[in-house]
Parts: structure tokens; sequence; C-alpha cells
């Protein structure tokens, strides 16, 4: 019995995308079509369409998956403690003068390589 739900929402989530994707095609064609209109207008109606094709595309089983993960990440986001201004500025600064010495080293090292090649060579 709950293959024959999982299925017939699987059916009905296809006819649900491709309402996304028409809804995508609707418009790039009419932007294109009218193109001659203020860039105002195609705007607001572009805007129009993404937010229907968004709400459809939240009805399907994957769109509802995204929109949990969304969430999980925001609950996420919020645990995360960022560093405080001196602690930033602190730790910026210790990577470049590690990037400073790593890039002398490494010219140093290059120099001495083409020095002794070019005295090989002759």
């Amino acid at each position: 019995m709950e293959s024959k739900a999982v299925q017939s929402a699987s059916r009905f989530d296809f006819v649900k995308w491709l309402v996304v994707f028409v809804l995508i095609a609707i418009g790039v064609v009419g932007n294109q079509y009218y193109s001659a209109e203020s860039l105002l207008y195609r705007v607001l109606a572009l805007v129009g369409l993404a937010i229907v094709a968004a709400l459809v595309a939240l009805q399907t089983d994957r769109g509802r998956r995204f929109a949990t993960l969304l969430k999980e990440a925001r609950v996420e986001i919020r645990k995360v403690v960022w560093p405080t201004r001196p602690e930033l500025v602190q730790t910026t600064a210790i990577v470049v003068v590690f990037v400073l010495v790593v890039a002398l080293l490494l010219w140093g090292m290059d120099s001495l390589i083409s020095w002794l090649v070019a005295g090989f060579i002759g």
C-alpha cells in the first residue's frame, strides 16, 4: 500500500517539476520577447514567475527536503561562535606574515636553483 502512495507522489512530482521548468522557460522567452519593454516590468514579471516556480518546487519531495536542509543549516549557523574583531585582525596578520615568509623562502630557493643551473650550463 505504501509503495503505491510513494509511486503516485513521484508521478505528481514529475508533473510539478515540469510545471517549474515551463515557468522558467516562459520567463526566459518572455524576457527576450519583451526586451523593448521597461526593465522594471520585466524584472517584476521574472521575480513573480520565480516565486511561483519556487512555491511549486517546494511542494515536491525534493523541494521539501531542500527546505528542511535550509532550516537545519540556519540552526547550525546560529550555533557557530564567530571571532571577535581583535581575534580576526590577529589571525589575519598571522596568515599574511606566514604567506610572506613562505614567499621569500620560495623566492630564495628559486634564485639559488637558477644560479646553480646557470653555473652548470655555463
